[in-house]
């Protein structure tokens, strides 16, 4: 697979995965350098989400790309990938209002509007309600995208093949497209035009800051994560799809309804099929794929390549046990976010399970 360039040699992705294995103060460390460079073998690697500023974080020990100290731990994660054979996408990412004051030195989270997020915001020891954010002003929002520029030359000095633009899960992206969170009435909400307008502009501002060959997108109409929805997701994400097509974005991912989604009836259960005629952006399906499902897919036209989660933290060789049709390990949940090796950098491979045998 070409992706403008960038020889892929497969069509099995590592989905992005928050894993929270970074310091406290947001920067990568030498024990993510080995996780990504074990999962080199995936034709793209795409990071975990990455804040773009102290405003825009909102996982604890999740990692950053707004200062010299986290390009050059990124730089390390490239370096070892890039060792490794490997290609690696940097995700970028603002929380918006999916964040606690308790692990922002008392700051408030912002949104488009002062409804607070569905769920709990997840501490160590204890969980507590997403509280109302402050709304932004207009005059506030452009700063957010320049945010996103800078990131994105901060991620090509760190040796990153790309950037994707985090706006799914009910990310602040995702707040001001969906209609459910974006109750503004001036140029940044109402009409679809400017709910789309914030994707729309940081989208371009990444591709001024690099290049739109080097931009990819995630989108997840069906997505109902933190209490998102919209009245109408075909017409909204269609335009969203349309214009970044117009566009010429470099990658498009998106995410297909998990079992939760369909339980609460969301409108578009096969994402994928629905959206792929309307861009002829290399599309990514995500979300619930085993080898056979994604095979499926790719053969059905309705993607050009998958991108695999869950599958892909218990499977550091995910490539070579799907080549050979062989056994899978299964992932610990309860390892999934927190520190230390365990459940990170522990999972055999085929190779080493041949050797203990």
């Amino acid at each position: 697979m070409d992706l403008h360039g960038l020889a892929l040699p497969n069509r099995i992705w590592m989905s992005a995965m928050t894993r929270a294995r970074a310091t406290a103060d947001n920067r990568p460390t030498p024990l993510m350098a080995e996780y990504y460079a074990r999962r080199a073998t995936a034709a793209l690697i795409v990071t975990e989400c990455t804040a773009v500023s102290e405003q825009g974080k909102g996982v604890i020990n999740g990692p950053g790309l707004w200062r010299e100290d986290q390009i050059g731990g990124w730089r390390m994660v490239t370096n070892a990938v890039h060792a490794a054979g490997g290609r690696i996408f940097c995700q970028l990412w603002h929380c918006g209002r999916v964040a606690h004051p308790d692990m922002r030195r008392g700051v408030l989270p912002v949104a488009p509007s002062p409804l607070p997020a569905e769920g709990k915001f997840k501490f160590p020891d204890r969980e507590a309600d997403f509280p109302i954010p402050r709304e932004l002003s207009a005059e506030e929002i452009p700063a957010i995208v320049a945010d996103f520029a800078a990131a994105t030359r901060n991620a090509r000095g760190a040796g990153f093949d790309g950037v994707e633009l985090h706006a799914a899960n009910g990310y602040l992206h995702d707040q001001f497209l969906q209609d459910i969170s974006n109750k503004r009435t001036d140029a940044w909400g109402g009409a679809v035009e400017n709910r789309a307008r914030l994707i729309l502009e940081t989208v371009e501002a990444m591709a001024g800051a690099w290049s739109m060959d080097r931009v990819g997108v995630r989108l997840g109409p069906s997505i109902s994560l933190y209490g998102m929805g919209d009245s109408d997701p075909l017409t909204t994400f269609g335009y969203v799809v349309r214009e970044l097509d117009r566009r010429r974005i470099g990658c498009l991912t998106m995410l297909e309804p998990n079992k939760k989604d369909l339980e609460k009836g969301i409108a578009i259960e096969q994402v994928a099929k629905t959206f792929r005629p309307m861009t002829t952006a290399p599309f990514i399906a995500n979300t619930g794929f085993d080898k056979a499902k994604g095979m499926n897919v790719l053969r059905s036209g309705d993607a050009d390549a998958i991108a695999y989660g869950s599958l892909y933290i218990a499977n550091p060789d995910l490539v070579a046990r799907f080549k050979a049709d062989g056994p899978l390990n299964k992932p610990d949940p309860h390892t999934f976010y927190g520190a230390g090796p365990k459940g990170y950098t522990d999972y055999s491979t085929l190779t080493a399970n041949e050797e203990a045998a």
